[in-house]
């Protein structure tokens, strides 16, 4: 990227950029990310540097509107907080009185969870119950002891909320399956990961175009529900993620659920073949799976691929050497290169 786009980029708040580059003003001696909301400044008042610690040392403080310090859309503390003991305790009813007691206005939080998860904190909360019993169920557990565990007043009450998420009653719900889905925070944005018991299914930017499609099509392959809660595979897939980031990590060792044709799986597999730090042409990756005339189905192959990353479609490049077709935007594939390039 040349300055004349990272400009247009700032100008633009194109989130797609976010993380590949900090703007920092002349005139004001601030630093701000490429979203930051803040009125423009003129191109000739502006310089541009790769990250936060070179802004510093030049004598530049951060933005107080964009925060340039913090991930992406970070989820605050105090809802983390929340989220920890829901999770830990999925029957804990947070009310608003028991918000606004804790010094919280309930409005805020309601917003916030709007605009990231697209439902309030009360419907996230009755969902992590509701998917907490659900797995109980599936392990055995009688659905009467499970709806007074829940915390529900009565049966009749469990049922029709179980009913209302899973389209079963609870004890027809032995063939219905969950896809968890959490947030993740990273130095590209926030990315949204699924799981079911199995592993990971998805991995996506969470302003991919295609995301609500992916999410579809999982449910719909898995005969599965999609429910914002905790999943074991998580934990681990958040500490190799940052290692990755940090460039610690060279492989994924993460149980991966692929949902796709046998010709996507084919093209899949063959993608974690590309070693870290190396790239491949599309015609290259066509002849390894003995497909050498299917260039562009290999291509479009690459494009449904739900887990980014860890499958690393970012590696594939045009056969000139020119970085193309990427879900996550240019910007980012050639800072995922970048990285892999630095820590070989």
């Amino acid at each position: 990227m040349n300055d004349n786009q990272k400009y247009q980029a700032l100008v633009d708040k194109d989130i797609s950029y976010e993380g590949t580059f900090i703007a920092a003003i002349k005139t004001t001696g601030i630093f701000c990310r490429p979203t930051c909301t803040a009125r423009k400044p003129k191109k000739e008042n502006v310089e541009f540097f790769q990250n936060t610690k070179e802004a510093i040392l030049k004598g530049y403080r951060p933005c107080k509107v964009c925060n340039p310090l913090e991930n992406l859309s970070e989820t605050p503390d105090y809802i983390k907080k929340l989220l920890c003991e829901i999770n830990s305790n999925p029957a804990k009813k947070f009310k608003d009185w028991d918000l606004t007691q804790r010094g919280i206005e309930p409005s805020k939080i309601r917003r916030w969870f709007l605009k990231n998860h697209g439902i309030t904190f009360h419907s996230y909360q009755r969902m992590n119950r509701i998917n907490s019993a659900f797995q109980k169920i599936q392990n055995g557990e009688s659905v009467t002891s499970v709806a007074i565990d829940s915390g529900f007043e009565s049966l009749s009450g469990f049922t029709d909320s179980f009913k209302s998420i899973f389209g079963v009653s609870p004890s027809n719900s032995k063939e219905k399956r969950v896809i968890n889905i959490t947030r993740l925070e990273t130095p590209l944005g926030t990315m949204f990961a699924g799981a079911v018991e199995e592993g990971v299914c998805l991995f996506e930017f969470s302003d991919r175009k295609m995301l609500e499609t992916e999410l579809k099509t999982l449910a719909k392959k898995l005969n599965a529900n999609i429910l914002h809660s905790d999943n074991k595979h998580f934990d681990n897939l958040k500490k190799e993620v940052e290692e990755y980031f940090e460039g610690k990590r060279k492989i994924f060792t993460l149980p991966l659920i692929t949902i796709g044709t046998p010709f996507q799986q084919a093209v899949w597999k063959e993608l974690q073949n590309i070693p870290y730090g190396a790239t491949r042409s599309y015609k290259e990756q066509a002849t390894a799976i003995n497909l050498p005339s299917a260039v562009r189905a290999v291509a479009n192959a690459n494009g449904m691929n739900k887990i980014s990353i860890i499958i690393p479609c970012h590696r594939v490049i045009g056969a000139d050497g020119t970085l193309t077709g990427y879900g996550g935007g240019l910007s980012r594939k050639k800072w995922l290169l970048d990285l892999e390039k630095r820590n070989k």
